[in-house]
């Protein structure tokens, strides 16, 4: 993968947006890329929720145009919050395919906000978000497993309060499945220009070796002329995720790619797991692939 050539960022409203659309138009400098910045708004018809008949006519109108006003001045906000980011980094608006550059695109529809960006994902080369964080709203996770799981492209997930750097040291979770394998393939852009890379070899039972050692991933590395170490983590407890992320504050990246959902999804959404635990507490960015 030679670069990130079209990128997709859900912009929900204009706080949770912010992060991600300006990481997604450094990237979009850096790789002459174009973005679209995606908004989802909700049918205001189903946004009226279910009372039975002891609601007259008029009043579901009336719920009905509230949402929509809601809507409206949260896909203005959002908007203005577009319009801003791509001032700041001198980006033209462009629909059409341009010669070389970077460019940007404002798209805004109405229907199930998952189905969306998972739809459109498939045509990008990366889709960015910001963390959900541990007390997300139900939407914002669900919208996220949706992209990862359904859209077959790597997500790039940013933290509220992003490291000051972005890619120049990171760090590789390699368990030697088919996902991180993926995540690493698509990284590889961002791998060539690191500074540091660490390739932190993930065991999930004490002095079990890995399918596919983290020397033989280094070697793949060094033949995509990337020069990267080695590190060993433990994994083999509930505080897997902990443990990764400890060790990936500890060689100081600022980056951290991994597969996701390496075990069925259900097994992790039942007894928890590496990806769930990433995705909330993670205070760097992560690019995750399925």
């Amino acid at each position: 993968m030679s670069a990130f050539k079209s990128i997709l960022v859900p912009v929900p409203d204009a706080e949770t947006g912010a992060v991600p659309l300006e990481i997604a138009l450094r990237l979009a400098g850096s790789f002459a890329s174009h973005v679209t910045a995606l908004h989802v708004r909700i049918d205001p018809t189903t946004a009226v929720p279910l009372v039975g008949e002891g609601m007259s006519g008029a009043m579901v109108e009336e719920m009905i145009g509230m949402a929509e006003t809601q809507g409206n001045l949260r896909a203005k906000a959002a908007r203005a919050a577009f319009d801003a980011a791509c001032a700041r980094h001198g980006t033209p608006l462009l629909t059409a395919p341009p010669s070389d550059g970077l460019s940007a695109e404002w798209i805004d529809v109405v229907g199930r906000e998952d189905d969306m960006v998972s739809w459109r994902g498939r045509l990008a080369d990366l889709l960015v978000f910001g963390h959900p964080g541990g007390e997300a709203e139900m939407p914002a996770m669900m919208t996220l497993n949706a992209a990862l799981m359904a859209s077959g492209k790597p997500l790039l997930l940013c933290p509220a309060e992003p490291p000051a750097t972005f890619a120049r040291s990171v760090a590789i979770a390699w368990n030697g499945s088919a996902e991180a394998a993926r995540a690493v393939g698509w990284a590889m852009p961002l791998l060539r220009e690191a500074a540091a890379v660490t390739v932190l070899s993930v065991t999930e039972q004490a002095g079990r070796p890995i399918d596919t050692p983290a020397d033989e991933l280094v070697t793949y590395l060094a033949w995509n002329g990337v020069t990267a170490t080695t590190t060993v983590v433990q994994a083999g407890s509930s505080h897997a995720g902990e443990e990764l992320l400890r060790q990936t504050a500890q060689c100081g990246a600022d980056l951290l790619v991994m597969g996701a959902y390496t075990h069925s999804r259900l097994r992790q959404l039942i007894l928890g797991g590496v990806t769930r635990h990433v995705i909330s507490h993670a205070p760097l960015y992560v690019l995750m692939c399925h």
